[in-house]
C-alpha cells in the first residue's frame, strides 16, 4: 500500500518536471527564433524530399522518361525540361544530392580544420608558424579557380562523392583559421592552466577541457561550411564540372543554362531549383544565426 502511495504522490513531481521543461523549450524558441525557423526549413526540405519520394518514381529523373517541355500540370506538377525529365522528380532526387555534397566536404572542413587549429593554437612556437602560414597562403589563392582546376584534373566523370571530396579540398582553410582564433583565448582560461599545472597531457586538455567548450562554436561552423560547400559545388557544377549523370540542383542550373530555358521562356524548369536553393541557404543562415546566439554569450538574450 505504501509503495502505490508513494507512486502516487511521485506523478504530480514528474508531471511538474515535465511541465518545467516544456516552459524552458518554449522560452529559449521564444529567445532563439533564428534557429527554430532555420531548423524548421531545413527538416521540411528534408522531409519534402523523403515524401516526394513516394509520390514519384524517382527513375523519371533521368532523360528521356516523359514528354519534353511540358508546363505544369497535374500528371508532371513542375513539367519537364528539353531532356524529357520530370522536373518534380529532379528536385525530390536532386535536393539529398545536393545537401550530400554539402554535409560530406562540411564535415571533412570543420574535422580538418578543428584539428589544424587545436594543434597549432595550443602548442604554438614553429608548429604554430608552420601551419598558420600554410593557413594564410591557402585563404590567399582564390578557391574556385583551384576548385575549378583540380575538377578539371579528375579524367573521369565526378560522382557526387568525389564532387564532394573536391570541395572539401578547401573547406578547411577558414574553420582552421576561426577556430584557431577560439582556442589562443581558451588556452588561457584558468581551468585549462590547472590542468596543465596538473600534469595533464596536451591531447587531453585539448579533448576534455578545450573540445567541449567549443561544442557550439564548433556546430556554427559546421552549418557555415555546409553553406560554403553548397555554393562551391552548385558553382562548379554551373560550369560543367559536376556530377552529369545526377540530377543535382547544381547540374539542374547547368542544363538551364545550357539550353538558354531563360531566354526561351521556359520559367517552370528554371524556377524550382532557384526557389529550392533560395530556402535552403536561408534555412543554414538562420540556424548559423541561431547557434551563433548559443556560442557567443555577449549577443544571447533574455526572454
Amino acid at each position: 500500500m505504501s509503495t502505490t502511495n508513494s507512486a502516487y504522490r511521485a506523478r504530480p513531481a514528474d508531471q511538474e518536471g515535465l511541465r518545467h521543461l516544456l516552459d524552458s523549450i518554449i522560452r529559449y524558441c521564444r529567445r532563439n527564433p533564428s534557429l527554430v525557423v532555420g531548423l524548421t526549413l531545413f527538416m521540411a526540405l528534408f522531409l519534402s524530399s523523403a515524401i516526394g519520394a513516394l509520390f514519384v518514381d524517382l527513375e523519371e529523373a533521368r532523360p528521356i522518361s516523359v514528354r519534353p517541355l511540358q508546363p505544369p500540370s497535374w500528371e508532371l506538377p513542375f513539367g519537364s525540361d528539353k531532356q524529357g525529365r520530370n522536373l518534380f522528380a529532379v528536385m525530390v532526387a536532386g535536393t539529398p544530392l545536393t545537401l550530400r555534397i554539402g554535409v560530406i566536404a562540411g564535415f571533412i572542413g570543420v574535422s580538418l580544420g578543428a584539428l589544424i587549429g587545436f594543434v597549432s593554437a595550443y602548442y604554438g612556437g614553429w608548429v604554430d608558424l608552420v601551419l598558420r602560414g600554410i593557413v594564410d597562403v591557402g585563404l590567399t589563392i582564390p578557391g574556385l579557380m583551384v576548385l575549378i582546376v583540380v575538377a578539371m584534373m579528375v579524367t573521369t566523370a565526378l560522382t557526387v562523392n568525389q564532387m564532394a571530396l573536391v570541395v572539401a579540398a578547401l573547406a578547411w582553410l577558414y574553420p582552421a583559421r576561426t577556430i584557431r582564433a577560439q582556442v589562443l583565448t581558451l588556452r588561457e582560461r584558468s581551468y585549462v592552466q590547472v590542468a596543465r599545472l596538473s600534469g595533464m597531457p596536451g591531447r587531453m586538455i585539448i579533448i576534455k577541457e578545450i573540445l567541449p567548450n567549443l561544442l557550439p562554436y564548433l556546430a556554427a561552423s559546421l552549418v557555415i561550411s555546409i553553406s560554403a560547400a553548397v555554393l562551391a559545388s552548385i558553382g562548379l557544377e554551373v560550369l560543367g564540372l559536376g556530377p552529369m549523370d545526377d540530377p543535382t540542383i547544381g547540374m539542374t542550373l547547368f542544363w538551364i543554362n545550357y539550353n538558354a530555358a531563360v531566354i526561351n521562356g521556359w520559367w517552370w524548369w528554371w524556377l524550382p531549383p532557384i526557389v529550392v536553393i533560395g530556402l535552403l541557404f536561408i534555412s543554414l543562415f538562420l540556424t548559423a544565426v541561431g547557434l551563433d546566439e548559443v556560442a557567443n554569450p555577449r549577443i544571447r538574450r533574455s526572454v
